[in-house]
């Protein structure tokens, strides 16, 4: 049995791997609680709702009780997630708290990482996060909330989707009053915005039931309880980010005519199908195109791409057309989400999920030029890069003529002489060392030849 590292702040229980598969250990005290909550239907309406990952019990004694949990394909954590994922993450807690609320019953805390992305959805994985509701309390999670989701949103919306990746560097939350600082004086004249974020904001040094103690005393009984959470359920559901980004139209400025486009996408749904993969990481994947192409053959894709705005559109467009087995992630490659926590254990990095995940194909399309002009990463270790992530590799390679390549090497001016490396000759022998080629087309009409590449087991 190995215990979780980020299982540990919750005495109620744990998560511990057994024989690869996740559990979870209940601890005696919160017998009671969890028998209340099953005996009175809880854990099935949720389920019934696809609002909380699905368990079953499978050893019960006198000192703890074992579930295993609905396993999950991969875990994204907040500061990977587009806005509207970010929202809909949200939502989803606040709806879970008001149900809970009206049967009696209340989330314990609201942190973000209580929420993951299940077929396409946001689901509540912390099943030990649920007690029975005493009148007249206030939410204990209501101030955390605020941390983890309000204050994090009304940031991006107002400064930017930076501000969406804060609790990668603020693991507990952004802290109310800085953010209250960082809000102009006329969201103070929103109900909303000043009781959650400028208020409480000032509750600094107190804990959250002393912060929630002010509505206590002015009698928060259930009822008002339940109308301020809608309350801010419809405020967040109203909140929408306008940014643009360099990436978000790429598909609107590429360099391919239709007839070129077709034929790479023909070579990706063929070479996809030849290997049989069924599980695909699409790296630099934009709005996720070509990771639908891949889904012709594959169950399911991982698109990752720095640019928010595309990865946003990805997300939308697989809700709008019910393909929930597509993942999108907010990654930027030349500095992915490291480990952190305590220990640096508490949340793995992107590079450990990624390659515990298990794919069997990793696409890099138009992605090469960039890591190695823009970011200045060498042809071998690129090579490295990708060589640990997955058996199969197709990639994408965009000759000096091609205009994209021509730009960021213009850009560099004086420097550009530097990189005279860069030629499909130094790219083949460098990732010769690391993988068979298996298939490479030139594709008709472009400047950029596409290469299926084998790694080499040794």
């Amino acid at each position: 049995m190995l215990r979780h590292p980020a299982s540990y702040r919750d005495p109620s229980g744990y998560i511990f791997k057994q024989e690869g598969e996740y559990l979870r250990h209940i601890n005696q005290p919160y017998f009671i609680e969890y028998n209340t909550i099953k005996n009175n239907g809880i854990y099935e309406q949720l389920w019934n709702k696809n609002w909380l990952i699905k368990h079953e019990e499978i050893s019960v004694s006198e000192d703890k009780i074992i579930l295993r949990p609905d396993q999950l394909d991969f875990i994204t954590y907040p500061y990977e997630w587009s806005f509207t994922a970010y929202k809909h993450a949200a939502q989803l807690t606040l709806r879970i708290q008001l149900f809970l609320l009206e049967n009696g019953f209340s989330l314990k805390d609201a942190s973000a990482f209580n929420i993951t992305f299940h077929k396409g959805k946001a689901i509540f994985i912390d099943t030990l996060s649920i007690e029975r509701y005493r009148d007249n309390e206030p939410w204990k999670g209501l101030k955390q909330f605020n941390e983890h989701f309000f204050a994090p949103l009304l940031l991006a919306q107002r400064h930017g989707s930076y501000y969406l990746k804060s609790l990668q560097h603020r693991i507990n939350g952004f802290p109310l009053d800085e953010a209250s600082k960082l809000l102009s004086w006329k969201s103070k004249l929103s109900p909303t915005i000043y009781s959650h974020i400028h208020f409480l904001g000032k509750q600094k040094n107190e804990t959250i039931g002393q912060a929630s103690n002010d509505s206590k005393s002015k009698g928060l009984d259930k009822v008002s309880q339940i109308k301020m959470l809608k309350t801010l359920e419809m405020h967040i559901s109203k909140m929408s980010l306008q940014e643009n980004t360099e990436w978000s139209a790429y598909y609107d400025q590429t360099n391919y005519d239709e007839q070129a486009f077709n034929l790479k996408k023909e070579f990706i749904q063929k070479w996809t199908a030849d290997i049989n993969a069924k599980k695909v990481v699409d790296l630099g994947g934009n709005d996720g195109t070509f990771s639908k192409v891949a889904l012709t053959n594959a169950n399911q894709v991982i698109v990752c791409d720095i640019d928010q705005s595309a990865i946003n559109d990805c997300y939308t467009n697989s809700i709008k057309h019910k393909e929930f087995n597509i993942i999108p992630i907010v990654s930027d490659l030349m500095q992915p989400a490291a480990s952190i926590g305590f220990h640096n254990q508490e949340r793995d990095s992107f590079i450990t999920r990624i390659q515990d995940y298990g794919s069997d194909l990793s696409m890099a399309l138009a992605l090469i030029h960039h890591m190695t002009l823009s970011g200045n990463v060498p042809f071998e270790m690129s090579a490295l890069f990708f060589k640990s992530l997955s058996p199969y590799l197709i990639i994408e390679f965009p000759d000096r003529e091609d205009s994209w390549v021509q730009f960021i090497l213009n850009s560099k001016r004086d420097a550009k002489d530097l990189f005279d490396y860069y030629n499909l000759v130094n790219f083949e022998e460098a990732y010769n060392k690391h993988f068979s080629i298996i298939k490479k087309e030139a594709i008709k009409g472009t400047h950029r030849t596409l290469f299926l590449l084998k790694r080499n087991e040794r």
